[in-house]
């Protein structure tokens, strides 16, 4: 993340990367086969990592002799650098939208007056496609599970739906909006990190993510049955205004975060004209909203520092190493084919590493950047490779703050949500064998 050249290679510096995963996860295990209930929360994210930094520094002081003062600077530039910051402030104002939107009835409404436009036995896939449309236009996963989870366990409990279907659902159309959205963390990191055109990063993505969304959407038809639920007759049409408006300023290329905001003043407004809703009140639910996103916050900052310290210590160009060797291993005789690989390999493994799809495109796109312009891969191809894999492998992970959210609302395992998350799985195949078909010819 920085400009710091590496000269020693280490794959021992990734252990602090398996020091937070056995805690986080294995406690979250423990704990579910003894019957706790939220057995993943209660040891939170940000706080198994804290072992994890320590643990890299220490190495640092056997691999490399940093002093800890040393160290302690890499830590905080790595936390400090700004696509981390930017993520930061984006996950801020994702959540003090979503609460706002939820407490005006913004959300109500267009999740009501979505699903009334799908017969009752497509529900299911209505529920996919609500999450796909809110997730595009808000551009954060998170943001759409936290405003729609509320609705959808309505559903579970009058209905007698499948709350693991649900979950799936709403898990796979949050990370096709995710992924496609244009004001998405994940499109901007990717885009930046590769000196790509979101216009082009999008065409090249939208090939991919469209044939495995109607994939999605059958499998969801085939596995969901007619179901009745009503329609509250008091949601207004008013209310879908602030998504239409922040979905419109972001295709003309609106900055994020002015997008994010005006969104939020204009929920807002409408709340008050509507409804009576209360400057106070709108005061506190920013500030809930801001509360909602503490523990991704601060594991974002931590997991940007601690990045940073596994960087310098060679960890990560160990990593890159190994998975660009199996890559050209695959591929020997197609040098666009073995760069495609590798990039869609780093995204993917580094994800797994850091539970964040935003932050493993923040960790490997100088990587990827350069094994795009060896293989003669456009910006758009890496870019969206990075972004689709990346964002595959948060979809599925048990322990990812998707997963965490979707389990502890719908009151499941999030492995549950994750065994039941259809779209990025077959994303990774879809995704995978278009790129292996399209770069069949080249050498």
């Amino acid at each position: 993340m920085t400009d710091k050249a590496i000269h020693q290679e280490n794959l021992f510096a990734l252990l602090p990367f398996a020091v937070f995963l056995s805690l986080f996860l294995g406690t979250g295990i423990f704990l579910t086969l003894q019957g706790v209930d939220f057995a993943f929360y209660q040891l939170p994210a940000s706080i198994a990592i804290i072992p994890a930094i320590i643990a890299s520094m220490a190495l640092g002081k056997f691999l490399s002799k940093s002093s800890i003062e040393k160290q302690i600077t890499q830590f905080i530039s790595g936390a400090g650098h700004a696509n981390i910051v930017t993520m930061c402030v984006i996950y801020l104002l994702a959540g003090a939208f979503a609460v706002v939107a939820k407490a005006t009835g913004s959300v109500d409404a267009s999740v009501q007056l979505g699903l009334a436009i799908f017969p009752d036995y497509l529900l299911l896939p209505g529920l996919f496609l609500v999450a796909a449309f809110l997730s595009t236009a808000m551009g954060t996963s998170m943001g759409t599970i936290a405003a729609i989870s509320p609705v959808a366990l309505g559903f579970v409990e009058s209905a007698n739906l499948d709350a693991a279907l649900v979950a799936g659902c709403l898990v796979s159309g949050a990370i096709f909006g995710d992924n496609l959205s244009i004001i998405s963390d994940t499109t901007i990191a990717s885009t930046r990190s590769q000196g790509a055109h979101m216009k082009d990063k999008f065409r090249v993505n939208f090939k991919f993510a469209v044939p495995a969304a109607i994939i999605c959407l059958i499998l969801f038809t085939v596995l969901g049955s007619e179901i009745s639920h009503e329609v509250s007759s008091e949601s207004a049409v008013v209310g879908l205004i602030p998504y239409v408006v922040i979905l419109v300023l972001a295709l003309m290329g609106v900055n994020v975060f002015v997008v994010l905001t005006l969104g939020i003043v204009l929920a807002a407004a409408i709340g008050m004209l509507s409804n009576g809703y209360q400057l106070s009140a709108w005061i506190k639910d920013i500030t809930t909203g801001f509360s909602s996103m503490q523990d991704i916050f601060i594991l974002s900052l931590f997991i940007g520092g601690l990045s940073e310290l596994v960087r310098q210590q060679g960890g990560l160009s160990a990593l890159t190493r190994v998975i660009e060797t199996l890559a050209r291993k695959l591929s020997p005789q197609n040098n666009k084919r073995a760069a495609g690989l590798g990039i869609a390999g780093l995204a993917f493994v580094c994800n797994f590493f850091t539970a964040n799809n935003t932050v493993s495109i923040i960790v490997t796109g100088d990587t990827a950047k350069n094994l795009a312009t060896d293989g003669d891969l456009s910006p758009a191809e890496s870019a969206s490779l990075l972004d689709i894999f990346a964002c595959i492998n948060q979809g599925i992970l048990p322990y990812g703050a998707q997963a965490l959210l979707l389990g502890a609302t719908l009151h499941i395992s999030p492995l549950s949500v994750a065994s039941h998350a259809f779209y990025p799985m077959i994303l990774f195949f879809v995704a995978g064998f278009s790129f292996w078909r399209l770069t069949k010819k080249t050498k």
